[in-house]
């Protein structure tokens, strides 16, 4: 698995993504005008964050995507991380992988200590795969997503500055 920088040809991901069994814990599937508005959003690192398409490294196929952004948690500047892997790529391990990938990337970028993950407590698959990635449990909290829709989600924390590399 590799992790390719998020790129114009992308939209037709982030589509194939907004499934209600993708978007179910998400607050489901956002409108054609959302989507590219995200997308155009995806393509402007500086201001958005950084993110990602995930590649498999033998088919060269687009399994998913993850990435992280700047993000403002108990009052503290930190970064956000998130994944989508699609359907058919799921219980391969590959959300684990692209989440690992994507701490090594937010370390590199050194802007802040922590990363964050916000899954919906009732998401045991992106719940395990924070605990996989080895993210520390911090709290239950209610977390806006997207915006004007509140869902209850564990918060977990990667310390950027003790993690591996």
């Amino acid at each position: 698995m590799r992790l390719e920088h998020w790129s114009e040809g992308d939209l037709d991901l982030l589509r194939k993504t907004n499934t209600a069994e993708m978007t179910e814990y998400l607050g489901g599937p956002e409108t054609e005008e959302q989507l590219v508005e995200r997308h155009q959003r995806y393509l402007d690192p500086d201001a958005n964050g950084t993110m990602f398409r995930v590649v498999l490294l033998s088919e060269g196929q687009v399994a998913g995507s993850t990435g992280f952004w700047r993000h403002e948690w108990g009052g503290e500047p930190a970064y956000e991380t998130a994944h989508g892997i699609l359907l058919e790529f799921q219980g391969l391990g590959l959300a684990v992988a692209a989440t690992m990938a994507v701490v090594g990337k937010a370390k590199t970028d050194s802007r802040h200590r922590f990363l964050h993950a916000f899954p919906s407590v009732h998401h045991v698959a992106s719940n395990a795969v924070c605990r996989k990635a080895e993210f520390e449990f911090v709290e239950e909290s209610e977390f806006e997503y997207p915006r004007g829709h509140f869902i209850r989600s564990n918060v977990w924390r990667m310390d950027l500055s003790a993690a591996a590399e």
